[in-house]
C-alpha cells in the first residue's frame, strides 16, 4: 500500500475534525475577557508565580465540565435552556433565566469597559470607540451566518496569542516559573483566597455551558462527531490556560518584582511599558481589546440563546431578522445597554461587575447540578451517559467548584470574613 494511499483515512480524519471544531474554542476563550484578564494580572502583580499550580487543575476542570455541556448538545440537538425546560418546567427555567439575564448583562458592561480602557491606552476616547465597537459585533452577528460568524471568532481566540508573546518578552525566569506550576503554594490569607477563588469563577461560568450547547445545536453536529467535538472542548480548554497563565507570568515576572500595584487589566499594560518594553504594553492592550470586542459579542448572543430556546421561539445566527425577531431584538437590546450604560457619567462600574460575578457564583452550582441530572437521563442521552467513573468524577469537581464558588460569594458579600481564617 503506498504513503499517499494510507495517509487518506488521516486527512479525511484532519477534514472532519476541521469541520467540527469550534464551538469549544471559543466559549473556552471567550471567557479570557476583560474581567478574567483583570483577575489573572493582579493574581501575577500581587502573587507572583505562586497561583501557576492552579492552572493544570483550572484546565482538567474546564475539560471536564464542557466536554459534559458539548455532549449534551450533540446528543440532544438542543441547547440547555431547553432541556431545563423540559426537565424543570417553566417556573424553574424563569428563576434561572432571570439570574443570567442579569448577569450577562453586567458583564456585557464590563466588556464594553475593556473596550474603553483598552483604546484610551492609544488616547482614543471612549465616545469613540465603544459605539464603533458596538456596531461592529451587532453587525457581525445580525448581517453574517454562522460559518462567517464562527471563522471571525476563531480568528479572534488566535489573538489571544498576543498574552504569550507579552509572557515571554517579559522574560521570566522559566525555572522559578516551573517550580512554581509544580509545587503548590497556598496562603490562608483573605487577598490569595479571593484571587484564587475568583480565578475560578472567572475560568468557569455559567453562560459558557449554555452558549457552548446553542453554538453545537446551531452547528447541527451530530452524535458522530461527539470524538471530535471532544478534541475540539480539549484544545479550546488548555489554550485558555495557557493563555491565562501567560498573563499571570507576565504581570509577576515584571510587576510583582518591582512592587508594582495594580487594579485593573488597564493598569497592567500601562505598567508594563516601562518595565517590559513598549511592545508588551501594546500586545497586552490589543490583546484586552481583542477579548472586550469578542467577549461583547458572545455574552449576549449567549444570552439570545438562552431566553429563545427556553421559550420555543426561533434562535439561529443562519436566520435573519424576519425569521427571529426576538433572537436578534434580545441581541440588539442587550448590546445597546451594555454600550450606553458606559457612556454615562459613573465614576465606577466595580459595583456592577461585583455583583454579576456574585449573581455567577450563585447560579454555577445549580447549574452543574441540573447537568449532571441531564447528561445520566438514558431518554436524553442513550448510551452516551456518564459511566459510574465519570459520575464519580463530575461530582467531586461540582463540590469542589461549589464550595469554592460558596466562599467567592461570602468573600464578596463579607469581605471581613476570611481575614479571619
Amino acid at each position: 500500500m503506498s504513503l499517499s494511499v494510507r495517509l487518506r483515512p488521516i486527512r479525511a480524519r484532519l477534514l472532519l475534525l476541521l469541520a467540527v471544531v469550534g464551538p469549544g474554542i471559543i466559549t473556552a476563550n471567550v471567557d479570557n475577557d476583560a474581567g478574567g484578564i483583570a483577575t489573572y494580572s493582579i493574581a501575577g502583580a500581587h502573587y507572583g508565580f505562586s497561583m501557576l499550580w492552579m492552572m493544570p487543575l483550572v484546565a482538567l476542570a474546564l475539560i471536564i465540565i464542557q466536554e459534559m455541556s458539548a455532549r449534551l448538545g450533540v446528543v440532544s440537538g438542543k441547547g440547555l435552556s431547553s432541556l431545563i425546560r423540559e426537565s424543570l418546567g417553566v417556573r424553574v427555567t424563569v428563576v434561572i433565566l432571570g439570574i443570567l439575564l442579569i448577569a450577562n448583562l453586567a458583564n456585557t458592561v464590563s466588556e464594553f469597559a475593556g473596550v474603553a480602557a483598552s483604546m484610551e491606552i492609544f488616547g482614543v476616547s471612549k465616545f469613540i470607540s465603544v459605539p464603533i465597537a458596538a456596531v461592529i459585533v451587532w453587525l457581525l452577528i445580525v448581517k453574517g451566518n454562522y460559518k462567517t460568524v464562527e471563522r471571525v471568532f476563531l480568528a479572534a481566540s488566535a489573538i489571544y496569542l498576543a498574552y504569550v508573546i507579552s509572557g515571554m518578552l517579559a522574560k521570566p525566569d522559566w525555572h522559578e516559573v516551573t517550580l512554581a506550576a509544580i509545587h503548590p503554594t497556598f496562603h490562608l490569607d483573605a487577598g490569595y483566597l479571593t484571587i484564587a477563588v475568583t480565578i475560578i469563577g472567572t475560568t468557569i461560568a455559567p453562560w459558557m455551558q449554555f452558549y457552548q450547547q446553542s453554538s453545537i445545536a446551531d452547528k447541527g453536529l451530530k452524535p458522530a462527531d461527539i470524538s471530535f467535538e471532544r478534541v475540539d472542548v480539549v484544545i479550546g480548554s488548555i489554550f485558555a490556560v495557557l493563555v491565562a497563565s501567560f498573563i499571570t507570568i507576565a504581570c509577576a515576572s515584571t510587576l510583582f518584582k518591582e512592587g508594582v500595584t495594580i487594579a485593573s487589566a488597564k493598569d497592567a499594560a500601562l505598567a508594563l511599558g516601562p518595565l517590559a518594553g513598549k511592545y508588551a504594553e501594546i500586545l497586552f492592550a490589543v490583546g484586552l481589546l481583542n477579548a472586550s470586542i469578542f467577549s461583547a459579542a458572545i455574552l449576549p448572543l449567549s444570552t439570545a440563546y438562552v431566553i429563545c430556546e427556553a421559550f420555543g421561539w426561533e434562535a439561529a445566527v443562519n436566520r435573519d431578522w424576519h425569521e427571529a425577531p426576538v433572537f436578534f431584538s434580545i441581541y440588539t437590546g442587550l448590546i445597546v445597554l451594555g454600550a450606553a450604560i458606559i457612556l454615562l457619567p459613573i465614576k465606577s462600574l466595580v459595583q456592577a461587575m461585583i455583583s454579576s460575578q456574585t449573581l455567577n457564583g450563585v447560579l454555577l452550582p445549580v447549574i452543574l447540578v441540573v447537568m449532571l441530572r441531564l447528561i445520566n437521563d438514558k431518554r436524553i442521552m442513550g448510551k452516551h451517559t456518564n459511566s459510574l467513573v465519570m459520575n464519580i468524577i463530575n461530582w467531586l469537581v461540582v463540590a469542589i467548584l461549589i464550595l469554592l464558588t460558596t466562599l467567592l460569594i461570602i468573600a464578596t458579600l463579607f469581605p471581613g470574613w476570611l481575614s479571619h481564617l
